[in-house]
């Protein structure tokens, strides 16, 4: 084993967007490939049938890519990302693909047969109300159920049966205990009384998902394991299995579990139960109050109603009861509540940049072990930096806490202090592209005042999803401003109307500004503030007011160039005209 190049793999099962978890499993296995001048596989193990997709398998590569984590062996894929590059993934030059499971029966078909014959797997064929009532019995007994091959049991018998009846395959155990060499987590030993003949084939001729990986693992020279620990139960199977067919073990490391701050385990359920807990304190108990808070023609509308009265009853009483992916975002977005960000593309969308993820998840069960010069720890750092460095002696044992807060601070430091003008700009344009197409529209139509926007707005963000609100006045048409009451009376109204009248006397000055850019537009009204003996405030203050409807915007002269010459007039008139009236 030491021998051989390093190889790790990350094998998504395609049943939905990548969860942040799988996110972090696939970082560290990229990342320990790199740092031992190894490969890194990417393998989509699809053979549920039932729950796989193509659209999944697909997010789940756009998901990979977009974090920068490139695979060698692989799905071959290409991906443009926010700043308009493109980048080309994985191929077979080791010649040991296909990489979609559902792909490689053929290959299992020589193994199970291998088994079969050797009399270390064999077909059972109790129906799933035979097994109910097994499992019932072993309860009713009160111990765990194990299924075991009968003493009975004619191998050469079930072998021709077989061949007309339906049935599973199932591994024969060797009956002893089974230790697991973890690199993280030590020695830890399974006793054979817990390991039960488990299904390795079934009933529909594909494999389980224990077969198939350590068969795939094998033939893909894959050398080091990497996973959650919530795999941990199922690493004895597999040795099991790989001593069955001949292989090698490969090096096993379970990583921490992911947990919320509040100490409950970060799942994709996390949705659900917000949304649920939602309608209950909205006292909503019909389809019909929640369609009828959404907009007209919101595309949210098809899905909720999709929900029936009855269903939408048991959904709440019952914790285990989930809603579709799409629903619970149409019931989020008839209460205006902010899901939790759980899979890849949910932090993609609120505008998290994804070297910043990429550090962070880094973090969940890993340190490098390094001082930064002032004796704090070093935690900001890049994925080069990442692959230097990593390895499995720095992962822990206990659970990762996935704090938000930290998560957002990092990503606004990033923002506001590792980015010019121009990369915000250009990273900001590609989010919206993607997710507010009104924005990009906006943005396609002035190149010059996106890039005042973009200056406007990059000191003030936090996220790219936020950084609409500060330059949003500029979006709406002149006549859909409306005045913060607070800030109509403070800045206009008060000293008998001193703001409106300030109003008034510079709208000759601001006709005259040429070129309309926020520099031009700062001298004149600072020049302005100078000959009437006014602090600057008092000038700029009723400004800002005319034009944003509030008390609170980016610099005055960027301001302006974002709501335009024509934009600007209108708005101070409009605003003059509602404040004479008082």
């Amino acid at each position: 084993m030491n021998d051989r190049p390093v190889i790790t793999r990350f094998a998504p099962s395609p049943t939905g967007h990548l969860h942040i978890g799988g996110a972090r499993t696939a970082l560290f296995c990229w990342a320990y490939a790199r740092r031992h001048g190894g490969r890194f596989v990417l393998r989509i193990e699809d053979t549920d049938q039932a729950r796989s997709s193509e659209d999944a398998a697909r997010g789940i590569l756009e998901d990979l890519a977009w974090l920068g984590i490139d695979w060698d062996d692989g799905p071959e894929f290409t991906a443009r990302d926010e700043d308009g590059h493109t980048a080309s993934f994985g191929g077979d030059a080791r010649g040991v693909g296909p990489f979609y499971q559902s792909r490689r029966r053929e290959i299992y078909e020589r193994y199970f047969e291998q088994l079969v014959e050797a009399g270390l797997a064999y077909p059972a064929f109790e129906s799933p109300e035979e097994l109910a009532a097994m499992r019932k019995a072993a309860e009713a007994a009160k111990r765990t159920f194990v299924y075991r091959q009968r003493g009975d049991y004619d191998h050469a018998a079930a072998v021709e049966q077989m061949k007309s009846a339906p049935h599973v395959l199932r591994l024969k155990m060797p009956g002893q205990a089974i230790t697991v060499h973890d690199s993280v987590l030590g020695d830890v030993t399974f006793p054979a009384e817990e390991l039960d003949d488990f299904v390795i084939r079934k009933a529909d001729g594909f494999p389980t998902y224990h077969f198939a990986v350590v068969v795939d693992d094998e033939l893909m020279g894959v050398t080091h394991v990497l996973r959650g620990q919530e795999h941990l139960n199922n690493t004895p199977r597999h040795i099991a299995l790989q001593r069955a067919l001949g292989f090698a073990t490969p090096v096993y490391a379970h990583m921490p579990l992911i947990f919320n701050i509040d100490g409950t385990k970060m799942s994709k359920r996390d949705k659900d139960k917000a949304a649920k807990k939602a309608v209950r304190e909205a006292g909503i108990s019909s389809t019909r109050a929640l369609v009828e808070r959404l907009q007209a023609g919101a595309r949210e509308r098809g899905a909720l109603e999709s929900v029936s009265d009855n269903d939408l009853q048991e959904w709440l009483k019952d914790k285990q009861r989930q809603l579709g992916r799409e629903q619970v975002g149409a019931v989020a977005r008839a209460l205006g509540l902010k899901l939790p960000e759980i899979d890849v593309e949910d932090f993609r969308a609120a505008g998290y940049l994804p070297d910043v993820l990429c550090n962070f998840l880094a973090l969940l069960g890993w340190n490098p072990g390094e001082k930064n010069a002032d004796g704090t720890d070093v935690e900001r750092f890049d994925r080069k930096y990442l692959a230097s460095r990593f390895d499995t002696d720095r992962i822990g044992k206990t659970n990762a806490k996935f704090d938000r807060d930290k998560l957002l601070a990092f990503n606004a430091d990033t923002i506001q202090h590792g980015l010019s003008d121009e990369q915000f700009a250009e990273l900001w344009l590609g989010w919206a592209e993607r997710f507010d197409t009104e924005l990009s529209g906006w943005a396609r139509a002035d190149a010059a005042r996106w890039a005042i926007a973009a200056r406007a707005a990059r000191p003030r963000t936090k996220t790219l999803s936020d950084a609409r609100e500060t330059i949003g006045f500029a979006l709406l048409s002149d006549e859909a401003i409306t005045f913060d009451e607070r800030a109509r009376k403070k800045f206009l109204l008060r000293g008998e109307g001193a703001g409106l009248a300030v109003l008034q006397a510079l709208v000759p000055i601001l006709e005259k500004i040429d070129p309309w850019k926020p520099e031009a537009i700062d001298a004149a009204l600072h020049g302005f503030a100078e000959e009437q003996q006014l602090g600057m405030g008092k000038v700029a203050q009723p400004v800002r007011v005319a034009v944003t409807g509030t008390g609170v915007s980016p610099g005055l002269g960027e301001t302006l160039a974002l709501v335009g010459r024509d934009g600007t007039m209108r708005r101070i008139e409009r605003c003059i005209a509602l404040g004479a009236g008082n």
